[in-house]
């Protein structure tokens, strides 16, 4: 399919679509549309910045435009669960100008913000829900919305779902919709887990996959530094200061990183806000919106608010802190290179986070170009697996008593690479990035 025209949906959704400048569809829309529109059930695998909302949006607002009549109070014709307040938000912000002007009632539910008043707004029934599980729980519990008139429902970035401990809720939840309905599963990775919820809620799904899980943005330039933690915070001033006209985004592991972080940075001179799970709604939104409008030129954040993260204006994400999760480190640099951009993923590694590096190279079937080079990093060396703690989900442990914006060395511990943290031997030679 090269042409939306192609895929029978209703002309008014044909005109938003030219107006807002959106000509071609991606892949994963042109796979998946026609499918959903003949009411399968369809398992996407695509990553962040694919095209997954209007994949789905598309053919739900096509059937919600074709029924005409009026949700009754408190129901929901269309689910759609996201994990996280941003990409509810996401979701419905690119859904709401599909609608504009017409009888049908979109609501978002999220946690952080009144209660009262989305009680309120579902009293009036919904035709399209987008909401976070654990606040439409709330929701549920307090008989504000019921889901047994839901023939409708979209699980998004359901990975990640399952990584924030969702599974119970959603559990809780699809036995409450009804037993006739069309249901749509999209995930960047297919772990076992994924493939056990796709057997139990999906009947006979399609399966379309259009980036193979690990596979990063084809416009997305990659280097990594090889250097001691204490040393990072510097040369990422020296790396934002060469290119302080572009937004960049810096990823912390933590929620306390991430907020000491953007207070040293903007201690220092920058333009510079953090976004994690500590921030009211409230805060977020509005560091979000002085991030697209130019005023804030680095937004450092969390892995919890990577997924919801749609700035196209992105030009530079800085993994301060890798992952110890591999997969999180492709939706972290899907940031940028968004909406047919170029852009530049540059990875700081310290020695104790030489495995997880090693890990995400492995998920990602490349070896990223070295910028900084460290004799305890050689490009030939095999870093040796580490055993998998007992109990945690992902395997793999990440650096002890890493910091946001300096800390103690990494050297001097039991295991520590020769040279770590000490003047002299293993100090990285850098060269400038010219990204």
């Amino acid at each position: 399919m090269t042409d939306f025209s192609m895929l029978g949906l209703k002309p008014k959704l044909l005109d938003v679509l030219k107006e807002i400048g959106i000509e071609t569809p991606t892949p994963i829309q042109a796979r998946a549309i026609p499918e959903v529109m003949n009411g399968r059930d369809v398992m996407g695998l695509a990553q962040t910045g694919t095209g997954k909302t209007l994949a789905f949006g598309l053919p739900l607002l096509h059937m919600a435009f074709s029924d005409g009549s009026k949700p009754a109070p408190k129901t929901v014709r269309a689910l759609i669960l996201a994990p996280t307040r941003e990409l509810v938000n996401q979701i419905a912000d690119g859904l709401f100008p599909f609608i504009k002007g017409s009888h049908l009632k979109l609501n978002r539910v999220v946690g952080g913000v009144s209660i009262n008043a989305q009680i309120n707004r579902l009293d009036r029934g919904t035709d399209i829900l987008v909401a976070t599980p654990g606040r439409l729980m709330d929701l549920i519990d307090r008989k504000a919305v019921r889901l047994d008139e839901t023939t409708f429902l979209v699980l998004d970035e359901a990975d990640q779902m399952l990584d924030m401990g969702f599974i119970h809720a959603l559990r809780k939840l699809v036995p409450m919709l009804a037993q006739e309905r069309q249901t749509m599963l999209f995930s960047a990775t297919m772990s076992k887990e994924m493939n056990e919820i796709a057997q139990s809620y999906l009947t006979s799904p399609i399966r379309i996959e259009v980036s193979p899980p690990g596979k990063a943005a084809d416009k997305i330039d990659q280097e990594v530094h090889f250097i001691p933690q204490p040393e990072k915070y510097e040369l990422l001033k020296e790396l934002l200061c060469n290119h302080s006209d572009e937004l960049a985004l810096v990823f912390s592991r933590t929620k306390h990183g991430a907020e000491r972080m953007a207070k040293n940075l903007v201690r220092d001179g920058f333009e510079a806000g953090a976004i994690h799970g500590n921030k009211s709604q409230g805060q977020r939104e509005r560091t979000l919106a002085a991030a697209k409008s130019g005023k804030l030129k680095v937004l450092v954040a969390t892995d919890v608010a990577a997924r919801g993260i749609d700035i196209p204006a992105v030009r530079h994400v800085y993994n301060y802190e890798l992952p110890n999760v591999p997969e999180n480190f492709v939706h972290r640099i899907g940031r940028t290179a968004r909406a047919g951009r170029d852009g530049k993923a540059v990875a700081f590694c310290s020695p104790t986070e030489l495995d997880d590096f090693r890990a995400i190279e492995k998920v990602m079937k490349i070896r990223i170009p070295v910028a900084t080079k460290a004799s305890w990093a050689a490009d030939d060396q095999k870093a040796q697996p580490k055993p998998k703690p007992q109990g945690r989900r992902g395997g793999g442990g990440g650096p002890r008593g890493a910091n946001s914006g300096g800390g103690k060395p990494a050297g001097g511990k039991p295991g520590a690479p020769k040279g770590a943290g000490r003047p002299g031997g293993g100090r990285p030679q850098r060269r400038r990035s010219r990204g």
